[in-house]
């Protein structure tokens, strides 16, 4: 896992977090789609591929649950998200 809770969250305001235990969850949940997909992408076995990337499916879903969260609670989050999809829209004229 590329990203902790912080050990002395007495220290933080709840409203904090929630955000970083948001923000975990979105990374831990990114990280298994990637496990699960380049397992699917590994093994032979036609069975387990599509189980593997059915399992993977469902972890997306989760991260649009956690976003859906993040985004209620970090409304700065959801503005930098909104420029960011601007840019990128710019950027490739699409």
């Amino acid at each position: 896992m590329l990203s902790k809770i912080p050990l002395n969250i007495e220290k933080i305001s709840l409203e904090t977090v929630d955000r970083e235990i948001l923000r975990v969850a979105l990374i831990a949940e990114l990280d298994a789609v990637n496990l699960y997909e380049q397992m699917a992408a590994l093994t032979k076995d036609e069975k387990i591929r599509r189980v593997l990337l059915d399992i993977a499916g469902e972890e997306k879903t989760h991260i649009g649950e956690f976003q859906t969260l993040l985004l209620m609670k970090d409304k700065e989050q959801e503005k930098e998200l909104d420029k960011g999809r601007e840019e990128v829209k710019k950027l490739t004229g699409v």
